[in-house]
């Protein structure tokens, strides 16, 4: 399973806007934790010679070009202007007065990246066998979220916005911890134990499987509620098909009637109405379910 397939991973307390702009610059983040820093942003020093020259020089400028305007001098009062301008130029392309190609938003994600630190996983928080499972947890989330049957308020889409991303959290903050346990566990076990330590080594292993076992029951019982919904949308998109069917079905028949082909009138063309009515009940019947699955999933 590649990191590529998982998207950063926010805890919902997160504000909206820092959790956007996390899950958009992973690869920033990466080189954040591994030490990254930017480069301090420039100040202004009044004592370089580009902004002497600019305190000074500005008014000096300005002041003559107004007096030779004044004065009906419109030549000098040009000239005076151009001054000012290529002396503005200088001051823009001094050194020291821009940075050259830092942009200022990576230092804004560095400040927010420090302090909600431990408030978001990236992919490398992820072993391969957890890597794998939050990739069905956010593939069951997303497509729960992204369903017209949720969009529609057919599911408790106000809960479902809540609860779903909550869960997310929790499965990737567990298996972040899963993980470098598992990886400590592991480095020991290769160094080799000895046979008085085996006994006490299992008890762990044991602790292991049993919590990588109790965060596959959560992860499989998102992935029920999410094939629950998902057969209630394949239910949605098929009624509303057949309600498109049934509004031109008096065309149908009118044009059976004038060319006199009642013979041939197909008797499955009058049975639509009662396919729009099992698609209706299969609808209900799927949101039920997956109301269902979401009471056991929110415990």
């Amino acid at each position: 399973m590649s990191g590529q397939d998982v998207a950063v991973v926010v805890d919902p307390g997160v504000p909206e806007e820092v959790a956007w702009t996390f899950r958009a610059n992973a690869p920033l983040l990466s080189r954040i934790r591994a030490g990254w820093r930017p480069r301090p942003e420039p100040e202004f020093v009044p004592g370089t010679p580009a902004d002497k020259l600019t305190l000074v020089g500005v008014p000096a400028l300005l002041a003559l070009a107004i007096g030779f305007l004044v004065t009906g001098a419109v030549q000098p009062a040009f000239l005076g202007f151009g001054a000012l301008v290529l002396l503005f130029t200088v001051k823009i392309l001094s050194p020291g007065s821009q940075p050259e190609d830092e942009p200022g938003d990576e230092h804004e994600i560095f400040e927010q990246a420090r302090w909600y630190d431990g408030r978001y996983h990236l992919p490398e928080d992820f072993d391969p066998e957890a890597l794998a499972l939050m990739a069905r947890t956010q593939r069951a989330v997303n497509s729960v979220l992204g369903s017209h049957v949720n969009a529609e308020g057919l599911l408790d889409n106000v809960r479902n916005a809540v609860m779903l991303p909550q869960q997310e959290w929790e499965i990737a903050r567990l298996l972040a911890k899963l993980s470098a346990l598992r990886a400590e566990h592991n480095q020991l076990i290769a160094r080799g134990v000895a046979p008085e330590v085996a006994q006490a080594v299992q008890p762990l292993e044991r602790a292991l499987a049993s919590s990588e076992a109790a965060v596959v029951a959560r992860v499989e019982a998102l992935e029920r509620y999410a094939g629950h919904v998902a057969d209630a949308e394949r239910a949605y998109h098929a009624r509303g098909q057949i309600e498109e069917l049934r509004a031109r079905l008096p065309r149908y028949e009118e044009l059976v009637a004038e060319s006199g082909a009642d013979g041939f009138a197909v008797p499955e063309i009058s049975r639509l109405a009662d396919d729009a009515d099992q698609l209706e009940e299969t609808l209900r019947r799927s949101v039920g379910e997956a109301h269902e699955a979401f009471r056991y999933l929110d415990g």
